[in-house]
């Protein structure tokens, strides 16, 4: 008797759980602190950018779509001292409003690297690749309605619910177009290459290096002394 084995199929709620897990993860290292997102996903119609920090990136090529981070002025303000002071700086020395540039600097730069660990990981997962443009930020004090630049055929818009680890909230929108991959052929994900192993082993092939042109030094020297 032949079982029919059905093809995995990673689809809009799976993307959008990579997407979460990388802001998770990079939130939960920059701040040294518990980041967490609600089990329920909202669907919703559209997105858009809503006070008291927005900020949004569109990406492009296997898919097409667009993320937007809206956070409350408290969120904000607990991510960005908890990134400068995990990298030593002193309390004396952060801004104390959300509405100061440095603090915008600071989200748009936690932004890019969510973005970017999330397209690395759905390089490695789906075998496809997509780009993403600069993040940009607003700092609002009125919702704004934000339309994806770009050619959806059937835009699918999902919110995510973030809490901090002083249970401040924020929001995560994503819209793309309805998509699914399917997988036709086994394969193993890459896994993230470890910098500190990279790092060790050039160091051990650069050890060999020497090791090796000292052998054919000696050995040149006895052929001479050969007279050979």
């Amino acid at each position: 008797m032949n079982v029919k084995i059905s093809p995995v199929v990673f689809g809009t709620e799976d993307i959008l759980r990579s997407l979460c897990n990388s802001v998770a993860d990079v939130l939960n290292v920059a701040t040294c602190s518990q980041v967490r997102y609600s089990g329920m996903v909202q669907r919703i119609t559209k997105t858009c950018l809503k006070p008291d920090i927005g900020c949004f990136v569109l990406f492009d090529g296997g898919f097409t779509g667009l993320v937007v981070l809206n956070f409350s002025a408290a969120a904000a303000m607990e991510i960005y001292e908890g990134y400068l002071l995990s990298m030593g700086m002193t309390r004396d020395d952060l801004a104390t409003s959300h509405t100061a540039d440095e603090v915008s600097n600071v989200m748009g730069e936690l932004m890019n690297q969510i973005v970017g660990n999330f397209t690395g990981k759905i390089g490695r997962e789906l075998q496809t690749h997509i780009t993403q443009n600069q993040p940009k930020m607003l700092v609002l004090n009125k919702q704004v309605i934000l339309s994806v630049d770009t050619n959806l055929d059937r835009p699918e818009a999902r919110r995510v619910t973030f809490y901090t680890a002083r249970n401040n909230i924020f929001y995560l929108e994503l819209a793309i177009d309805h998509t699914e991959f399917i997988q036709i052929n086994e394969f193993d994900a890459q896994e993230i290459p470890d910098p500190d192993a990279l790092i060790a082993e050039a160091g051990a092939a650069s050890a060999v290096a020497p090791e090796a042109a000292t052998g054919g030094c000696e050995h040149d020297d006895l052929l001479r002394s050969l007279g050979m």
